[in-house]
């Protein structure tokens, strides 16, 4: 967890000098924030639904309506997506069990250093649990454009969808919003910068969100070319930590450059999908590129190659391809230049308007392939 990272802690006590010692350990440090102190279990799911903390610390002798061990059950079983500590103390002792809903266990007396130590654990292991296996995070990326990039991105998207994968589609193209153009979305429809940056709740997300006729929600770059300075690395790390919370696929379009933005998208994907074509100029800066991702420390299993047009070879063996590379790409799509033009200007994924298509099939199997893959990477995560 970067230092940065802030911890939003709620904090569930009815007994006024343990909750006094506890804001007193707090007020020395910065890594956390207490959002407020519940002296009544019953408030607690509203205020975790309303303010949306990242830890959640409940005194397992809590009197009143709703005791301790009720209100972890019913955090547990309402899948608030929120980490659950429970204080106690030697006489009640307590068994951590995530499958409980008890992620941590903090028995009295304890330390400031205890209580900072045991919130960041339990929200990194909860994180590590949310994020393995859960879902797939992927960026359709080409330090080249004209390469089909948007399209293959929209199209995979869809096809994720039609799988049965919740899916969602961001506009990673912050400055000039390609996907804004292709699906002809209205200048005012909401976009990433209408989602609040102080924190973001899941509620937030029906107001933001452009709901697709294709099936899938998409989250769109703003309006304006000036507005991209208004988003930090910070805000995507906090807008894609909430989406995985909801959505089992996330696609990215991303732009070309490799900016402070664009780093925060990659440093989070699980795959990055990079596109290919048949010009010496785009494979040059795909060798180019590759230099840069293993500088960065990317493993070479994060990067997955498609050749779009790949039965248009314009002159270039598939071999030097492969050489240049260093491997066989994973996944490639042929070329359908009516149909992708005549789909992209009616803003209709090609895939859904003629899903027998040799392309739609080749969209399709690279679906399957990625969903695969994902699903393999997170059982040799577990393992």
């Amino acid at each position: 967890m970067p230092p940065s990272d802030q911890t939003r802690l709620l904090i569930v006590e009815d007994v006024p000098q343990v909750a006094h010692y506890i804001r007193g350990l707090l007020e020395a440090q910065a890594r956390v924030k207490l959002l407020e102190v519940l002296t009544e279990g019953g408030r607690a799911i509203a205020a975790i639904n309303e303010m949306r903390p990242d830890v959640v610390l409940v005194d397992a002798l809590l009197q009143g309506r709703i005791k301790g061990p009720k209100l972890v059950e019913q955090i547990h079983e309402a899948s608030l997506g929120v980490p659950v500590i429970v204080l106690t103390v030697p006489q009640n002792p307590v068994e951590p069990n995530p499958e409980l809903g008890i992620d941590g266990v903090l028995s009295m007396p304890f330390s400031g250093f205890d209580l900072m130590t045991r919130i960041a654990q339990v929200r990194k292991d909860h994180e590590a649990r949310q994020t393995v296996g859960s879902n797939l995070l992927m960026s359709v990326f080409s330090p080249k454009g004209g390469v089909g990039k948007t399209t293959i991105a929209f199209n995979l998207a869809v096809a994720l969808a039609q799988m049965e994968q919740r899916t969602v589609l961001i506009d990673g193209s912050i400055q000039f919003g390609d996907l804004r153009s292709l699906l002809k979305v209205p200048v005012d429809a909401p976009s990433i910068l209408d989602l609040p940056t102080d924190r973001i709740a899941e509620s937030d997300l029906g107001d933001v969100l452009w709901r697709d006729p294709s099936g899938i929600d998409i989250l769109l770059a703003p309006p304006r070319i000036e507005m991209a300075e208004m988003l930090t690395a910070r805000d995507i790390e906090k807008i894609l930590s909430l989406l995985r919370r909801v959505y089992t696929c996330i696609v990215i379009d991303m732009s070309c450059q490799l900016n402070d933005i664009n780093l925060a998208f990659l440093d989070a994907s699980d795959a990055i999908i990079e596109i290919v074509t048949y010009d010496s100029t785009t494979i040059h800066s795909t060798m180019a590129i590759a230099d840069t991702f293993r500088a960065i420390g990317y493993p070479a299993s994060k990067v997955r190659y498609l050749v779009n047009r790949s039965d248009s070879s314009g002159g270039i063996n598939p071999a030097d391809l492969e050489r240049a590379l260093g491997r066989v790409p994973e996944h490639k799509v042929v070329s359908d230049g009516r149909l992708v033009v005549q789909s992209n200007n009616e803003g209709v994924p090609f895939v859904l308007a003629s899903p027998s298509a040799p392309i739609s099939q080749d969209i399709n199997r690279t679906a399957t392939e990625l969903l695969n893959a994902g699903r393999m990477s997170a059982f040799a995560g577990r393992s």
